[in-house]
């Protein structure tokens, strides 16, 4: 299913597949999620901080809105802090002593989670070398990704659970494996959007969930022998609320298919399409009335050796 990667989170690096930034995206999503919690646990660092490095009038007011965010964000988190801070404190008073209740160890437990997430995301605000985590998304984040508008290749922030347009905003929750879609059902459940509205996320390494030896899960990382990276066939749709009252959403889903074989054999049913580069304009610029070459280039997808290992 691809519950997870590292990505090209750095919208620069997009650059080497002729994408330009879609600067007004961006600082649409700033404007949405800036300061607070979701700027920092949403948006990667790695694009937070690549957004800082925008050489044109446009991204100097960018990366000024982006600096803003992150101080409302840092100013945001030590208030976090210290409160959760206080209730741990409340918390352990009343566990040491004679009369120890349910509610004060659920609150220890909950506020030792939210202190320490807390002091990571800090970190990772001022944090000047970077992490793998900093590339790292999951479903409900946003990453960038290359997208064909008006005949050029333009790089958007999406985020990584679709939402097709014309879905009542409960479509996340009923359908929430919306990350991923299945080649199975792009004709069926993906109608709308396979043929019409095609997106590619460029993939490092991924993570899978699978069954342990012991039988409870654990996850597993795998990466291209070659060290290549995956040029990942996705679609995406734009939502607008027809209540006009929530923002509209940019989301995206990656197409999986049968699982490579290496894949299978260590415990995982799908595998995200990566397609050869020769194909990329035919991806992004499809043909709706030929959807027979959209299944050619995925059978035509390249097949690196995915080695696996326990993530860390």
């Amino acid at each position: 299913m691809c519950y997870s990667a590292q990505v090209w989170a750095d919208w620069n690096r997009y650059r080497k597949l002729g994408g330009d930034l879609d600067i007004h995206a961006f600082a649409r999503l700033i404007d949405e999620m800036g300061g607070s919690a979701g700027w920092i646990r949403r948006v990667p660092k790695r694009t937070r901080d690549s957004l800082l490095d925008v050489r044109s009038e446009e991204g100097m007011a960018l990366a000024k809105t982006v600096r803003e965010a992150n101080v409302t964000a840092e100013g945001m988190l030590r208030h976090e802090l210290r409160a959760q801070s206080e209730r741990l404190a409340a918390a352990e008073v009343v566990l040491a002593g004679p009369k120890p209740t349910k509610k004060a160890a659920n609150d220890r437990r909950i506020a030792t989670d939210k202190v320490s997430r807390a002091r990571r995301d800090l970190d990772d605000l001022v944090r000047r070398d970077l992490l793998d985590r900093d590339s790292r998304i999951y479903p409900g984040n946003y990453a960038p990704v290359l997208v064909v508008e008006e005949g050029r290749r333009v790089i958007k922030p999406m985020r990584y659970q679709c939402r097709p347009a014309g879905t009542p905003a409960f479509f996340d929750t009923k359908f929430p494996g919306t990350y991923n879609a299945r080649r199975d059902s792009l004709e069926g459940f993906w109608k709308g959007l396979f043929g019409r509205s095609h997106a590619l996320l460029v993939v490092d390494t991924f993570y899978e969930n699978v069954e342990g030896p012991d039988g409870k899960n654990q996850v597993l990382q795998f990466t291209p022998r070659d060290r290549e990276p995956m040029l990942v066939a996705c679609l995406w749709s734009r939502w607008t609320d027809p209540k006009g009252v929530l923002p509209d959403l940019d989301s995206f889903a990656a197409i999986t298919d049968e699982p490579e074989p290496e894949v299978a054999a260590a415990g995982h049913d799908r595998t995200i399409i990566n397609i050869r580069p020769e194909h990329l304009d035919a991806w992004l610029s499809p043909d709706p009335a030929n959807l027979a070459a959209l299944y050619a280039i995925f059978d035509d997808k390249r097949h690196p050796y995915y080695e696996h290992e326990l993530a860390a």
